[in-house]
């Protein structure tokens, strides 16, 4: 991917979010990070402050995107992890773990696309996670989040090619790989996890442009989701150590 096009990222304030932003931005795109936060890391990227668990904050700067446009590529990538025992989240952080996981990239991919903001050529990509291979044991409304944008991605993916010329694609990233100081690397994290996310979003942003409609980056994802219809229990008890057994309340 190269030239003068324009990308819209959400979520690129950190982890695989900042990884796309970062890949992009470098290889000669115009990017706009739609999140919270920006960190100074991204100085050729275009900063749009926007609290993705709000519904009311995205519905107030929709408008502004749409005019904006269009946009040659979206990346729906913004999630927020809540782990743990799943009767000690509270409802309010479980309610924006929803929010910002799966209803902002539908409301804000409707938007786009009836609003004729999405260039006819261009890509929508969704984020979800190996979740939907397999359970996860103490992330249960996060995965059901992952899993809702998957399924929002297959069903519009053949009305969106066939009427507005846009490919849909969905990549489901492995957890294990990323990590949880991968996530949060934009608070201070190291480098090596910064670098781990920049080659996912690559592998991802490459998968994008060669028309891939489901993309599992690297052998590792295809082995973890392979395993997860194979051997889904033993799978379960792996991904535990990931979620429930390390609990991760970033709902901020």
């Amino acid at each position: 991917m190269s030239g003068e096009r324009r990308a819209l990222v959400t979520g690129g304030g950190g982890g695989l979010g900042r990884g796309f932003c970062e890949v992009l931005s470098t290889e000669g795109w115009r990017v706009t990070n739609l999140d919270r936060r920006n960190p100074d890391r991204h100085a050729d990227v275009e900063h749009i402050a926007c609290d993705l668990g709000d519904r009311g904050d995205v519905d107030l700067i929709l408008p502004s995107l749409i005019a904006a446009g269009p946009w040659d590529l979206v990346v729906f990538n913004a999630g927020i992890p809540a782990s743990g025992t799943f009767k000690t989240i509270p409802f309010e952080a479980q309610r924006r773990v929803i929010t910002a996981t799966a209803e902002t990239p539908l409301v804000l991919c409707a938007g786009l696309a009836g609003a004729g903001a999405l260039a006819q050529g261009g890509t929508v990509l969704f984020i979800s996670s190996l979740s939907h291979y397999t359970g996860y044991l103490g992330a249960a409304t996060h995965a059901a989040a992952r899993g809702a944008i998957a399924a929002y991605a297959r069903s519009i993916r053949q009305s969106f090619r066939h009427d507005i010329g846009v490919a849909v694609a969905c990549a489901f990233p492995d957890p294990v790989r990323m990590g949880k100081a991968a996530r949060h690397v934009s608070a201070g994290g190291d480098a090596k996890s910064g670098v781990v996310c920049e080659d996912a979003a690559r592998l991802i942003l490459n998968d994008a442009a060669r028309g891939k409609a489901v993309i599992l980056p690297g052998a590792r994802s295809k082995l973890s989701a392979l395993a997860g219809l194979l051997l889904p229990q033993p799978v379960a008890r792996a991904m535990r150590r990931v979620t429930h057994d390390n609990p991760d309340r970033d709902v901020g």
